[in-house]
């Protein structure tokens, strides 16, 4: 997802992308510890997208824009 995209969410939609992808990383987590992981790489994105959503849900926090 694009930082343009991720923008233009509310903070609640914010809010259950971060739970979605936490869980999604959760279940990654699982599934590297079983050796049953098919494409690594995407940890690396999972990782990024949260901290893309928490610096903005932090911007806005500062700012109390968007709500």
């Amino acid at each position: 997802m694009k930082i343009t995209e991720i923008r233009n969410l509310s903070k609640d939609e914010l809010a259950q992308k971060e739970k979605t992808l936490k869980k999604e990383l959760f279940d990654m987590n699982y599934q590297r510890k079983m050796g049953q992981v098919e494409k690594s790489a995407r940890f690396r994105s999972i990782k990024r997208e949260i901290a893309r959503i928490l610096t903005i849900l932090k911007e806005r926090e500062k700012d109390g824009t968007k709500s």
